[in-house]
């Protein structure tokens, strides 16, 4: 599953939220995620197998319990993906920039100065009177 398929479910971004704070029991999970989106216990443990298949969540027996801990490779995949996606736009930023700041050195060279535009004037609406 894509890490943004993971993220995409309200619930499952609650508990991630919940668990970057530390460690959690399964039933303090349920009980949160029951009570904020009224979902049941088997559609929580659903989510909570979603988040472990996918790496963003991990789980250890403490006794009858089940403690949950944020996994940072969920996180680091997501982080990866939006590196992707916003590698062509730094790239195209970075180039603008660099011509911005060419312009400036070339003004600043040939001793001109750039000056701020006037702001608009309103248009004039010429109205005739009725009389």
């Amino acid at each position: 599953m894509h890490p943004f398929d993971v993220l995409a479910d309200p619930a499952r971004r609650r508990m991630l939220e919940v668990l970057a704070e530390g460690e959690q029991p399964a039933g303090a999970l349920v009980d949160l995620v029951r009570a904020e989106f009224g979902i049941s216990q088997p559609a929580v443990s659903q989510h909570l197998r979603v988040l472990r298949e996918n790496g963003f969540a991990t789980v250890r027996a403490e006794g009858p319990r089940r403690i949950y801990a944020l996994d940072p490779a969920g996180p680091a995949a997501a982080e990866a993906a939006l590196a992707r996606l916003r590698a062509p736009w730094t790239q195209r930023l970075d180039a603008l920039g660099t011509e911005i700041a060419r312009g400036k050195r070339t003004h600043a060279a040939a001793g001109t100065t750039t000056t701020q535009a006037a702001p608009p004037r309103p248009a004039r609406h010429d109205r005739k009177d009725a009389s």
